[in-house]
């Protein structure tokens, strides 16, 4: 007979066993241990952050997080995360750590809740008050065989993210994130909490992300995480004043190529299903779904 879950809040030397579990959840998010140490250690305080993990026999089963969304204007928006192994399902797991979480943002007036589930955990989702808004499709590629990279328009410079300016890059996030298909606007971005969470984080390789630069302003880029040999498009994005010119598709094209010469062997991105633009860019670099995850809400 198997001893009982023992939920507790996660700890900054639990990195490595949360991105273990991650990774057989959801292999094709990357996300390092290193990222995942900051990620557990390094928050807004506003966000009202709080991990959690399920250990059975000393060993780490499941992990969860939720917290309030600091990146937009809209109040009381939140966002919630479960991932239960699969040896370790259906035992009662999942449903504890929804509910410490659902207190804990009810507690610090969450009145909306956000979160991504793979289909095999929506009558879960379900059953604790979700519907569904939106989907979100996951695809890989393997670095072995990219089409032919495009032309660099006249006045465009391709530069790695480890020689600009934090503060060009940061105008460039914003501004693209505000057309980010969500359900509440990316439209709070708070530079000195950006520049802890995301430019100084170790998530974020700034010799593989990609920038075209006109002049001093960050036209487009893409932005690479890594963790090993396989690697994680953060985002991209092309501010408005130059959309059009097929941007996009080249610093994403410049990034897999610099990124397979390193020694990455396969990457990985998601997309909204509404973003058309996105989703026809990565279908020409070859990659190929690999799951597709149901964005779900719920009032609190």
């Amino acid at each position: 007979m198997r001893t009982r879950a023992v939920v507790r809040q996660a700890v900054a030397d639990d990195a490595e066993a949360v991105a273990a579990v991650r990774r057989v959840v959801a292999p094709y998010k990357v996300m390092s241990p290193a990222a995942t140490r900051h990620m557990l250690t390094v928050q807004s305080p506003g966000e009202r952050f709080l991990p959690l993990v399920a250990e059975r026999d000393g060993e780490v089963v499941a992990w969860a997080s939720a917290g309030l969304n600091v990146w937009t204007s809209e109040p009381g928006q939140a966002h919630l995360s479960i991932y239960v192994h699969p040896d370790h399902r259906k035992q009662g797991i999942g449903s504890e750590l929804a509910d410490r979480l659902h207190q804990h943002l009810t507690e610090v007036g969450a009145v909306r809740v956000r979160t991504f589930v793979q289909p095999e955990g929506l009558e879960f989702a379900h059953n604790l008050g979700y519907d569904g808004t939106r989907q979100m499709h996951f695809s890989g590629v393997e670095l072995t065989s990219l089409p032919e990279q495009p032309d660099t328009p006249e006045g465009i410079e391709l530069v790695a993210f480890d020689t600009v300016d934090p503060h060009a890059a940061y105008t460039a996030d914003a501004i693209a994130s505000l057309d980010e298909p969500s359900d509440s606007p990316l439209d709070s971005v708070d530079y000195d909490r950006w520049l802890e969470e995301i430019w100084n984080g170790p998530a974020l390789d700034k010799s593989l992300s990609v920038a075209a630069m006109a002049g001093d302003e960050m036209a487009s880029f893409t932005v690479v995480e890594t963790h090993g040999d396989r690697m994680w498009s953060g985002m991209t994005g092309t501010i408005p004043g130059h959309r059009g010119r097929g941007l996009a598709k080249l610093v994403k094209s410049v990034a897999l190529r610099r990124a397979a010469a390193a020694g990455i062997s396969s990457a990985y991105t998601s997309n909204d299903d509404e973003n058309g633009p996105m989703l026809a860019i990565n279908n020409w670099l070859g990659y190929r779904r690999v799951q597709t995850e149901l964005g779900l809400l719920r009032t609190l």
